[in-house]
C-alpha cells in the first residue's frame, strides 16, 4: 500500500468515526416543565434529581422515540405559560385533561383516574365535604382541586378558601391551623401524610371525581402523536402497569386507564 492510499484510507476511517460520532450525539432531547414538589408523581430527591411515576413515563417515552428528556422545575401555574409561549416540548404534574384547557392545550391520552382528598388534622371534626360548611378551605393554584373548590362554593359553604404556590406551604398551614382543610390529589396527600413529619394529618374524605391525568403539551405539538403511541405501546407491553405498581405499591386494575391504550383526546368526556 502507497504512502498515497495509507493516507486516503486513513482520511476515510477518520471521517467514518467523525460522523459517526454526530449521529452518536446528535440524539434529540426534550425539554420537560414539572413542578418539583409533587410526590409521588414527580419530585426532587436528594441529588436533586427527580422521581416519581410521571418522571418514569416521560423518561421511558423518550427513550422509545430515540430521545432524552430534560426535565426542569417550573411554578405549577408557569407549567401552562410554558406549553403555551412553546418554551418546553411537554410539561408533568398529574395534570387533569379539561375542555378549557385543551383550548390553549393540547393532551396525551391519560394513564390514571384520580379522586380528590379532604386533608385536615387528626380530630378536626371533618369526615365528609359536607362537614366543610363554615371551615376555611386551601388548595394548589390554578389546579383542578381549586377549581372544583371554587365552582360548590356556595353548595359547600366553606368559611374562607386560601390559594398555595406549593403544596409545602399548603400542608405547614394545615399543621399550624390557618387552614382546616387541604383539597388535593388524594394520592399526593398520602404520600406526604405518609412522611415522619407529617404525624397528625390524615384522609377525612375521598371525593371521587373522574378527572383524568395526561401529559401536557404545545397546542397541536408535531411530537404528540408520537408520545400518543409510546403511551399505547407501555400500556400494552406491561410497562405502564409495572411503573403503576412500583410507584403505588398495588397493580392497576385490568379495565384502568392505565392499561387501556387511548387515542389523543379531543375532549375531557
Amino acid at each position: 500500500m502507497t504512502f498515497r492510499t495509507r493516507m486516503l484510507t486513513g482520511l476515510a476511517a477518520a471521517a467514518m468515526v467523525a460522523v459517526s460520532g454526530l449521529a452518536a450525539t446528535a440524539q434529540e432531547t426534550l425539554k420537560i416543565g414539572s413542578y418539583p414538589a409533587n410526590p409521588p408523581w414527580e419530585y426532587k430527591n436528594e441529588d436533586g434529581k427527580f422521581e416519581g411515576f410521571e418522571v418514569d413515563i416521560i423518561n421511558e417515552i423518550a427513550s422509545r422515540i430515540g430521545a432524552e428528556a430534560e426535565i426542569s422545575s417550573l411554578d405549577f401555574r408557569a407549567l401552562f405559560v410554558a406549553t403555551a409561549s412553546r418554551r418546553v416540548d411537554a410539561v408533568i404534574s398529574s395534570l387533569t385533561i379539561t375542555n378549557e384547557r385543551l383550548e390553549a392545550q393540547s393532551f396525551t391520552q391519560p394513564y390514571f383516574s384520580g379522586a380528590l382528598g379532604v386533608g385536615t388534622k387528626d380530630g378536626a371534626g371533618i369526615a365528609s365535604v359536607a362537614d366543610l360548611g363554615g371551615k376555611r378551605v386551601g388548595s394548589i393554584a390554578t389546579s383542578f382541586p381549586e377549581n372544583w373548590l371554587k365552582e360548590r362554593e356556595g353548595e359547600i359553604g366553606y368559611a374562607s378558601y386560601s390559594s398555595y404556590d406549593s403544596t409545602a406551604n399548603m400542608l405547614t398551614d394545615l399543621r399550624s391551623g390557618r387552614i382546616d382543610a387541604a383539597v388535593n390529589d388524594i394520592v399526593g396527600l398520602r404520600y406526604a401524610f405518609n412522611q415522619e413529619h407529617m404525624t397528625g394529618l390524615s384522609i377525612a374524605a375521598e371525593i371521587p371525581t373522574g378527572d383524568k391525568f395526561a401529559i401536557m403539551m404545545p397546542k397541536g405539538s408535531e411530537r404528540l402523536e408520537a408520545f400518543n403511541d409510546a403511551i399505547s405501546e407501555m400500556k400494552t407491553d406491561g410497562t405502564m402497569a409495572k411503573l403503576y405498581e412500583k410507584w403505588f405499591q398495588v397493580a392497576p386494575k385490568a379495565d384502568s386507564l392505565t392499561v387501556t391504550p387511548l387515542p389523543v383526546p379531543t375532549s375531557a368526556d
